[in-house]
């Protein structure tokens, strides 16, 4: 690993990153080999005669738009270091415009060579992404590190304070707690990073280290969680906090590349907002930060980022202003602490970070190689998560004068959850999203009174029932797997009949199929079929759900009368939350919640609950 100067006028912005077993070992992810190159034995990359490597992948191009359009630098260089004779090129890649070029042979076995970029820079708001290429010269040579630097001085010397959330998760967050400290022990940031684990499950015991507080905390969720994190982070005089799942399923230098853009940042209020890649597809884009209106709406997914027109059309994108209702999600979010005017909403989990992003206005920048690594997010849906999706997209409307779209457009979005579940034959959630509806009309006091949402996760634990995963054995006998929709004349004829549910003893003649995954959520695969069984992304679990009249009337008459009330008390809804949403999201309000005392944070002495020894 670079250090953060090798010499007392240039500062390293990036480093370069390399596969990593754990986390993600996808090659073309960070480097383009062609002809005899591989991994060199102390790290790095070496090269046989006539081999050369490519650098114009998502983890280790610099995005020049990005730097200059919220750091405004002055000057750039390119810095290798290794053994042997390289031809260099760096190239300017800018849409829609000839590439920018620089080219030299540089001789390695004398010491590190520092090019000049300074020409090669985009002004500000220019969008241009940098890349460089090494062709071996000679029979063997050999890359150990490069990195892209600037002789500018930092604007700040952000003190980072790493929040972790953590349930009953013991292995996980031991594991994540052991790779921060070996990279915090090795790394220039030592002494301007530390971990805080809020331990909601007061279930975590680790050995005593240097840079790690495990606090005992209320399961209030990630909302109370997080928000026990931020005020420990402000009792402990950190400038910025970085919001970050509890496996913590990063590359390390994640947090380097994002201290040096908070650190050079001409806005302070600029907030890193990591990419997410599920760990079935670790080069598929989940999302590169999200937005929302109406619904979350994830931006670059599916970007294959071995493509490197597909990535570079993202890089260019996303070095320009932001879109409109841009949120940051909290498996990893790096905010100034002085910014965050109000915590987070008692959502207990699913919604905190839009609220948190929105009403706070942080200058939200997506860097590249910035990403935690997740679990399938289909693997995840329930009826839960549908109900915990919804209450909090319509409280986040009614409680947002900037998310106004009245009565009626509050309720498309409740309508269109119901919608996406009816023809799926999802019953159990069908009754979560009728439940969710109910419950935003109790008002905000609802929210805060179910801040430990105790009573409604067993509630929808008892009426999930076809939902539950069960364990798929090898006697287990599945219908045939439906791998497309069916026929559009098909699709539409049972659009009609609303699935067969106004189709009398469509339960019996129906098809009967099986879908994977990746269609477990895709409505043009379910038209026609009278029973579903959905396989988990593993193929190990499974559930089936079963065409039923009498379930999706009872729901749908539910919901009908839900939509009368809801649109009858939309105007005192709207205004009973605006008026308290203030007050929910106030330090005094959690400083109470969590039973640190009014008004006043606890002392950090106070709040750690000392690790086992």
């Amino acid at each position: 690993m670079a250090e953060q100067t090798d010499a007392a006028e240039f500062t390293t912005l990036q480093s370069l990153m390399w596969p990593e077993a754990g986390v993600c070992t996808e090659r073309d992810l960070f480097v383009r080999v062609h002809g005899k190159a591989g991994p060199a034995e102390a790290g790095g990359l070496r090269f046989f005669e006539d081999s050369r490597a490519e650098f114009n992948t998502w983890f280790n191009l610099f995005n020049a738009g990005t730097w200059q359009r919220h750091c405004g630098l002055q000057s750039l260089y390119l810095l290798l270091q290794g053994r042997g004779r390289f031809a260099v090129t760096v190239i300017l890649a800018r849409p829609e415009h000839s590439w920018d070029r620089l080219d030299r042979i540089v001789e390695l076995d004398d010491g590190p060579v520092r090019l000049d970029l300074g020409a090669l820079l985009p002004p500000p708001g220019g969008k241009g992404v940098m890349f460089f290429e090494l062709q071996a010269i000679g029979t063997e040579a050999e890359l150990a590190d490069a990195a892209w630097q600037t002789a500018d001085a930092p604007r700040r010397q952000p003190q980072l304070a790493l929040a972790v959330t953590t349930f009953k998760r013991e292995a996980a967050v031991a594991r994540t707690a052991e790779r921060f400290c070996a990279f915090r022990e090795t790394s220039w940031m030592k002494d301007r990073v530390e971990l805080i684990i809020t331990d909601n499950g007061q279930s975590v015991e680790l050995p005593p280290r240097d840079g790690v507080t495990v606090i005992a905390n209320e399961n209030l969720g990630g909302a109370g969680g997080f928000t026990r994190g931020l005020l420990e982070a402000r009792a402990r005089g950190a400038s910025h906090c970085l919001f970050m799942d509890d496996d913590a399923s990063i590359h390390m230098q994640s947090l380097e590349r994002t201290w040096m853009l908070l650190a050079f940042a001409e806005d302070a209020a600029t907030a890193v907002a990591g990419a997410m890649i599920s760990e079935q597809h670790r080069w598929a884009v989940w999302e590169n930060g999200a937005r929302f209106f109406t619904r979350c709406q994830p931006q670059h997914m599916g970007c294959d980022l071995r493509d490197f027109w597909q990535m570079a059309d993202m890089e260019w994108e996303v070095s320009g202003a932001a879109p409109e209702g841009l949120y940051g999600g909290w498996w990893y979010f790096a905010f100034p602490v002085a910014q965050a005017e109000h915590l987070a909403f008692p959502f207990f989990v699913r919604g905190d970070d839009v609220s948190f992003s929105m009403v706070n206005r942080f200058n939200i920048v997506r860097l590249n190689g910035v990403v935690s690594y997740q679990e399938s997010f289909t693997d995840k849906e329930s009826p839960q998560t549908w109900y915990l999706d919804l209450r909090s997209h319509m409280a986040h409307h009614l409680s947002l004068p900037q998310l106004e779209v009245g009565a009626r457009g509050v309720l498309k979005i409740a309508l269109w959850f119901f919608q996406r579940n009816l023809p799926r034959m999802h019953y159990d959630t069908l009754a979560a999203i009728n439940l969710a509806v109910e419950d935003v009309m109790q008002g905000p006091e609802f929210f805060d009174r179910n801040a430990d949402m105790a009573q409604r996760r067993a509630e929808i634990k008892a009426l999930t029932g076809a939902e539950a995963w069960q364990e798929l054995t090898p006697e287990t006998s599945l219908p045939p797997v439906r791998h497309h929709p069916p026929a559009a004349w098909r699709r539409h004829l049972m659009k009609l009949s609303l699935n067969g549910l106004l189709l009398p003893g469509f339960a019996r003649f129906g098809r009967k199929i099986t879908l994977e995954a990746q269609n477990r959520g895709h409505l043009g695969h379910v038209w026609g079929a009278a029973e579903i069984t959905c396989l988990n992304a593993e193929r190990t679990k499974f559930y089936t759900v079963r065409h039923s009249k009498s379930a999706a009337w009872r729901e749908l008459k539910r919901f009908a009368a839900n939509a009368r009330a809801f649109l009858k008390a939309y105007d005192q809804l709207a205004a009973a939350y605006r008026s308290r949403y203030g007050s929910l999201t106030s330090e005094a309000y959690w400083q109470d919640k969590l039973g640190l005392g009014a008004g006043q944070a606890r002392p950090a002495a106070e709040a750690e609950r000392p690790a086992a020894e």
